[in-house]
């Protein structure tokens, strides 16, 4: 039977590029994790199981040399038949290395900062996470909702994204979504500018940008906030790959918004997810006449999902009341926005300082708010200031 060499010495040594000392036994759980990562495709079950039952590195001994009880003969079979071919020392030690020199965190279930939440998938939980950004931010993921939705958005879908993103993002709730054109990219944009914290699930490494077009985005969401993914640093996004990171946006936030989406669209397919595991559904109405609110108006007409009007419906479909706040205090994001408006001119170019002056509100607060504003082409931006945008224009 193969062989793989999972020494403590062996495993320091293929850890050593993130400049962490483990001991022996933790050393080698998280190098059998890294073993287990290489091997198998994301929400494979079989692998889930056998290592929930021996932990990561039980399960590869157990997988190479013995008859695991927790398999039958032919799951085993057809499991080492996927596995083997995958199985390289040098591809897990390149995948560290790779990592440790992008700035990419290799996150596994005994981490402080592994989000617990994941663990609802059971069987299909993630083995572990590759995270660029402020890893600690998987900590702070409660309360959280996922908003996705269509790729090709119209503009009423991405004004209502922001709106929804921005709002729920300046009264603490986290924004997760997948990093996408369209409704995805909205929401991640809206969230930064309001100053909150957003997340970014990739089917892809999460060194490499995907889509191409987002790479600015998601590096500044990185800065600011986590971009992750399941799969190792370099590995391509694929269609299975897709559909399984849809399980992670689903099972990561507290409930999830589907704001646009086709009848076959995939943010049906994390809908779906987050109905499996009990989590809350909403979904937005659209025209009757719009193919991109076919899919919402399905969810809620045959699978019970919450109509969304405004962030308060999501609110409230997290269990958050007057009672409890979460995290910021002072006047809604809407109530805020035309302070800061009023506090501008269509003439006069204004800095932040003397808008938060006039506004009466702290410079933090304001500068968020201003840059939702201008994604929503209310004001303009100069060497001078801000200024809002005249009438007409």
């Amino acid at each position: 039977m193969t062989r793989l060499d999972l020494s403590a010495d062996t495993a320091r040594r293929a850890l050593a590029p993130a400049g962490v000392e483990y001991d022996a036994e933790a050393a080698r759980d998280r190098y059998a994790t890294a073993v287990w990562c290489q091997l198998v495709e994301p929400g494979d079950s079989a692998a889930g199981r056998l290592i929930a039952a021996r932990g990561a590195v039980g399960a590869l001994e157990a997988m190479l040399e013995g008859d695991p009880a927790e398999l039958t003969g032919r799951e085993l079979a057809e499991g080492r038949k996927r596995w083997l071919p995958r199985l390289s020392a040098r591809a897990v030690s390149e995948a560290l290395t790779a990592a440790a020199a992008r700035g990419v965190a290799f996150v596994t279930p005994a981490d402080a900062d592994w989000p617990a939440q994941l663990d609802d998938l059971g069987a299909h939980a993630p083995l572990c996470l590759w995270v660029r950004g402020d890893v600690s931010a998987l900590r702070r993921l409660e309360p959280s909702v996922a908003i996705v939705g269509a790729r090709a958005a119209s503009r009423y879908g991405d004004h209502v994204a922001m709106e929804l993103a921005a709002e729920l993002a300046a009264s603490g709730v986290a924004i997760v979504s997948g990093g996408a054109y369209g409704i995805d990219g909205a929401a991640h944009r809206a969230t930064l500018a309001a100053g909150g914290l957003t997340v970014a699930l990739l089917a892809g490494g999460a060194d490499r940008a995907y889509p191409a077009g987002h790479t600015k985005l998601l590096d500044d969401v990185a800065a600011h906030g986590v971009v992750l993914s399941e799969v190792a640093c370099g590995a391509a996004p694929t269609k299975w790959r897709f559909l399984q990171r849809n399980r992670l946006i689903a099972a990561l936030a507290g409930a999830t918004v589907v704001v646009e989406a086709g009848w076959r669209s995939g943010s049906l397919n994390t809908a779906g997810h987050a109905a499996a595991l009990s989590r809350p559904l909403g979904a937005v109405p659209g025209p009757i006449t719009s193919a991109t609110s076919a899919g919402t108006h399905r969810l809620i007409r045959e699978y019970g999902a919450e109509c969304i009007t405004g962030a308060d419906d999501v609110r409230e479909m997290l269990g958050l009341t007057e009672s409890q706040p979460t995290g910021t205090t002072g006047h809604g994001y809407t109530d805020d926005a035309t302070r800061v408006k009023d506090a501008m001119s269509t003439r006069v170019w204004r800095d932040t300082l003397e808008v938060a002056r006039r506004a009466g509100m702290s410079t933090d607060a304001v500068e968020g708010i201003l840059g939702l504003l201008q994604l929503k082409g209310v004001i303009d931006s100069g060497v001078d200031g801000w200024r809002l945008v005249r009438l007409g224009r």
